[in-house]
């Protein structure tokens, strides 16, 4: 579904973010994109979307160079950016002028979501807080039934309980067909939601696996004296050390995806080794 090839990409001439970045996204998965502040998450979205363009490389969603920004892949992509711009006009009469762009947009699809999210839809969106806005353009991306959904930063400004609907909603409309790429900083967002993990550092995806690949090599606890344990990564934590370790023992854990990012961004080799081991990549 997305096809991106040897990817350069830099705001400054002398300082690349992407020096032939590879990655392939299949649909029927909700992708799950981690990095540091200024790893280039967004960047990496608004290539995907052809909202930028490559110093060199490419990158293809249906084998259709998205760079020319083709009616036909227009129609079936829809790109939840992190700043939000909204109209002076309410959700029903946004869906009035901008649902026609996406030929498989359901209406009742859309009021059933806002209501969900708890949005009014006669409200003036710009005169509404950042949460609101931001459950109002979700509710319109869900609707729009594109093949491709790419949100960044979708849970800022949310509170609790519309993040937990937000999770629902997202787990509901993942079709065999549809590929969802959600990008955030708040890795817990995530938790539960995902079933591929992507993790951004130093330009490079150096993660891509399903979160069963992930709990098949790794494993995940948190023990009051580590000492003597086969240890790969650890943090203090309340209740003694959180740890990961080598998955030798065939059961499954459930994958604390803040210790696993932090233990890649800290350069943690043997975690990353040990993935990488478990998708037949060579190591680091």
């Amino acid at each position: 579904m997305i096809e991106i090839k040897e990817l350069h990409f830099g705001y400054q001439k002398n300082k690349p973010l992407f020096n032939g970045l590879n990655l392939s996204l299949s649909k029927g998965h909700i992708y799950g994109l981690l990095g540091k502040n200024g790893a280039g998450k967004s960047t990496l979205l608004k290539n995907m979307v052809g909202l930028t363009y490559p110093a060199k490389g490419a990158c293809y969603y249906n084998n259709k160079n998205v760079f020319g920004r083709p009616v036909s892949v227009l129609e079936d992509v829809y790109f939840l950016a992190e700043e939000l711009f909204v109209p002076d006009i309410t959700p029903a009469q946004y869906v009035k002028s901008t649902a026609v762009f996406y030929p498989r947009f359901s209406k009742a699809d859309f009021y059933r979501y806002l209501a969900a999210l708890d949005v009014d839809m006669d409200a003036v969106m710009d005169k509404q807080s950042y949460g609101q806005q931001k459950k109002a353009m979700i509710a319109f991306g869900l609707a729009t039934n594109t093949g491709l959904m790419i949100m960044d930063e979708p849970t800022n400004g949310l509170d609790i309980p519309s993040k937990v609907q937000f999770r629902k909603l997202i787990a509901s409309v993942l079709t065999e067909d549809r590929c969802i790429v959600i990008s955030t900083h708040q890795v817990r967002d995530l938790d539960s939601l995902i079933d591929t993990l992507l993790i951004l550092h130093q330009g490079d995806i150096v993660v891509n696996q399903s979160m069963d690949e992930v709990a098949e090599k790794i494993t995940f606890g948190s023990y009051p004296d580590s000492e003597g344990l086969p240890v790969l990564y650890e943090e203090k934590g309340q209740r003694g050390k959180n740890v990961i370790m080598q998955n030798t023992t065939g059961e499954y854990s459930k994958v604390d995806l803040e210790l696993l990012f932090n233990a890649i961004i800290t350069g943690n080799h043997p975690v990353l080794q040990t993935l990488k081991a478990t998708a037949n990549e060579p190591d680091i």
